[in-house]
């Protein structure tokens, strides 16, 4: 069925609605990928989400693969992200999915658990990951099974706003060395010397700050590999002792403004966008969105304790990953598909760095010229840290979604003080125990 998507007409099928619960229907058997009369052609469907210019750019990498391999046509199936996700749990379940799907978060792990994805090493001749960052694989990679690889990365690190910093006569810290005793010390004098509103750093509770913490403190982060919960209460109530101690002091902002931020503002509305933070916990790839916002040459730095715990706590994010239907007729052409996505700096030159920064560092370093000025900060940023990071990311298991918002609503609780903080790290383990159970 033909779609024109922003002048581009893209081939796709149409699904019924469907919930996630249909997930448990899935079977490896089958597959729906079509082939011509001729038994040399193949046709692939390739399924990503995404806006009207992504459509556009994938389509353009795609022509530059099928004019390598004429005898291969690929069809694309965009969608609004709103609707990926019910869209592909029910072709899964229907077998009817996509050859090469567009996976992000824990997804990865959700549908390899159920026998979605093909492992990966039974196409390693047509797809070779050798050049791609090993802590970066590892998003993909659980169950000793390598089932999605990353299309791009970024990391989790502090945004820091210089201008802040000289206004309140602070020094810039030394990420390679600074410590958590530091960075609520900075956070301190920053709020001291600055105008009333502005804070040294913004909260920086969240699921992501807590992965890396405890990794730092324990060298584990939320879960364990066979999927259960690694956090320990003990780690949950020191930093949480830490982060209402700041915003009792004036270091962070009081609980009402946190509270208000609560969720996932728009780079906008953040104390950092708006010039209102010198420090706060994000992801690398919105510095082009708070520089923009903010007006100020915000920078990238490393999270603090990154040199002084028993291992580090930063890691490379997957942007979003792409795996293979189990079910699919044609894996190692599928696989032929994500190697030149992945790999090609052809590919990168047309998508450059719209599914995060390239996990290839050869090709990162081939577009890297070709990037805008916050682009470039963030790709180096990465090249500077890559060597540094924790390779030993594991991703959530189903249902660790419901983490971030746990973490959120006991962050309330705490910083409110309705409830103190060894309780809150208690609940904390026990629900997301009782999520992931």
């Amino acid at each position: 069925m033909g779609h024109v998507w922003n002048g581009v007409v893209v081939r796709r099928r149409m699904a019924i609605g469907a919930t996630t619960a249909a997930l448990l229907a899935v079977s490896a058997c089958g597959g729906d990928s079509t082939q011509s009369g001729d038994d040399d052609q193949v046709t692939l469907r390739f399924s990503w989400w995404g806006n009207d210019d992504r459509a556009r750019i994938t389509e353009q990498a795609i022509d530059a693969f099928e004019a390598e391999h004429p005898n291969i046509t690929v069809e694309g199936e965009p969608l609004d992200f709103e609707g990926y996700f019910d869209r592909l749990a029910t072709s899964v379940a229907a077998r009817d999915a996509p050859d090469v799907i567009t996976l992000g978060g824990a997804y990865p792990r959700e549908y390899g658990d159920r026998g979605a994805l093909l492992d990966l090493s039974t196409v390693a001749e047509q797809l070779p990951t050798d050049g791609i960052d090993p802590a970066a694989l590892s998003n993909g990679f659980f169950s000793d099974v390598q089932y999605s690889i990353p299309t791009g990365v970024n990391t989790y690190c502090v945004v820091l706003n210089p201008e802040v910093f000289e206004a309140a006569g602070v020094p810039l810290p030394d990420d390679t060395t600074w410590t958590w005793d530091d960075f609520v010390d900075i956070a301190q004098q920053i709020s001291d010397n600055s105008p009333e509103g502005t804070f040294g750093a913004a909260d920086p509770t969240s699921a992501d700050t807590l992965d890396l913490y405890a990794r730092q403190q324990t060298d584990s982060g939320l879960y364990t590999e066979d999927g259960g919960v690694a956090l320990e209460p003990a780690t949950a109530e020191a930093w949480w002792a830490m982060t209402t101690a700041m915003s009792a002091s004036g270091a962070t902002p009081p609980a009402t403004i946190t509270a208000e931020l609560g969720g996932q503002p728009s780079p906008e509305q953040t104390l950092m966008g708006r010039g209102l933070a010198g420090m706060q916990f994000d992801w690398s790839n919105q510095l082009t969105a708070l520089r923009t916002a903010s007006g100020a040459p915000l920078e990238l730095m490393r999270a603090p304790g990154e040199s002084s715990g028993v291992a580090p706590g930063m890691w490379l994010q997957a942007s979003q990953s792409y795996g293979i239907y189990s079910g699919s007729e044609h894996p190692e052409e599928a696989a032929m598909l994500i190697d030149f996505l992945v790999n090609s700096e052809e590919a990168a030159s047309f998508i450059l760095a719209d599914r995060g920064l390239p996990a290839n560092a050869e090709v990162l370093e081939a577009i890297t010229p070709q990037l805008d000025e916050h682009t470039t900060a963030q790709a180096e940023f990465i090249a500077e840290i890559a060597g540094d990071v924790n390779p030993d990311l594991i991703i959530g298991p189903t249902g660790s979604t419901e983490t971030r918002s746990i973490v959120m609503r006991l962050n309330d609780e705490v910083l409110f003080d309705r409830m103190p903080v060894e309780q809150a790290a208690t609940s904390l383990v026990d629900q997301i125990e009782a999520a992931i159970g």
